[in-house]
């Protein structure tokens, strides 16, 4: 039986991501992982997370990495567009962990090729036959191949308080949930808070078992 291993938002939070991929008993020839955004900003490892989550993807075939609101921020940031809503954000934390300065001129040289590379080419979603991983959601009654860019990565209520109309089981990030995941009609939030002193969540299906660090 395949299984797919979601893993909720990291934050820059190294020590517990190491601690849960350790405990969570993957199959890497069989097992599917997917992280759903949000590796950077916050906490106090953002760039070694990356490091963390590109080596797992480079020597593991079944590693699907979504991306999330703060890494189009950082993007954002590095060209020059919304610069003080990334560093309002939690941006000043990933820049310290880069070695850069806000006003840094050479920005993107700061940056490691395989890392720009890595926040350029995360994946909007990933859907199977019975679950689709996303971010931060979906805009009710509107069908995956229509939604909104900006939605993934940023909705919030609208979804998880609604009906979203679609025939799968969405697993999203994005809205912290301090005490457990949050579950609810065909969805299931995993970002339990990890960096605001709450636990890395990772969702095993379908067996639909919560793992926790």
């Amino acid at each position: 039986m395949q299984r797919f291993f979601a893993i909720g938002d990291i934050h820059g939070c190294l020590d517990k991501l190491v601690k849960l991929m350790g405990r969570i008993g993957i199959n890497w020839a069989e097992d599917t992982v997917v992280f759903v955004g949000d590796y950077i900003d916050r906490g106090p490892d953002p760039k070694q997370v990356v490091d963390y989550v590109i080596e797992l993807r480079e020597t593991h075939e079944r590693v699907v990495c979504l991306r999330g609101n703060h890494e189009a921020m950082f993007l954002n940031y590095l060209d020059r567009r919304e610069e003080q809503i990334f560093l309002f954000n939690g941006g000043r934390d990933t820049l310290r962990s880069y070695g850069m300065d806000p006003d840094a001129e050479d920005r993107k040289e700061k940056i490691p090729p395989k890392h720009l590379e890595f926040f350029r080419t995360l994946l909007p979603f990933y859907e199977t036959e019975k679950y689709l991983f996303v971010h931060a959601g979906v805009r009710p009654g509107i069908p995956i191949g229509l939604q909104d860019p900006h939605d993934l990565i940023w909705i919030r209520h609208e979804f998880f308080m609604s009906d979203h109309g679609l025939d799968k089981i969405v697993v999203f990030g994005h809205t912290p949930f301090r005490r457990e995941p949050f579950a609810g009609e065909k969805m299931i939030g995993i970002d339990t808070g990890a960096v605001y002193g709450g636990t890395l969540t990772c969702l095993e299906l379908p067996t639909m078992r919560f793992h926790h660090v």
